[in-house]
């Protein structure tokens, strides 16, 4: 049998939603009239794409009977798996996938990321 697996491509974000939550258990809290509005949403970070791609300025230093080598190199997204964040909803797509509910967004429109600090 064949898994499936969402691949994030670029500079998106695939969070999972929270449903109708005043207040989150990270101690982060959106106002009611935010909410109503739906301007904003908070949820989860579940995968985050490569990043924003960086030309390979190399590719055009070659000579004319080189074979081009095209790397894909990517700067990497401040947005890890597993943060808490609050984004901008009406610039996110909202996804289905293997019953559960998403929703992804292109790493611009997070506005706050919430993160556990490790106490050493």
């Amino acid at each position: 049998v064949m898994k499936k697996e969402l691949i994030v491509v670029g500079d998106r974000v695939l969070i999972e939603p929270d449903e109708g939550v005043d207040r989150t258990d990270t101690g982060l809290y959106l106002p009611q009239g935010v909410k109503e509005k739906e301007k904003v949403q908070s949820g989860t970070v579940v995968k985050v794409g490569p990043g924003y791609p960086i030309p390979d300025l190399s590719a055009l230093e070659i000579e004319p009977w080189q074979t081009p080598k095209f790397e894909n190199k990517y700067f990497p997204l401040q947005a890890r798996i597993g943060d808490y964040c609050i984004f901008l909803r009406n610039a996110g797509i909202e996804i289905e996938f293997e019953g559960k509910k998403y929703i992804v967004v292109p790493h611009s429109a997070i506005m706050v990321l919430l993160r556990n600090k490790e106490t050493t």
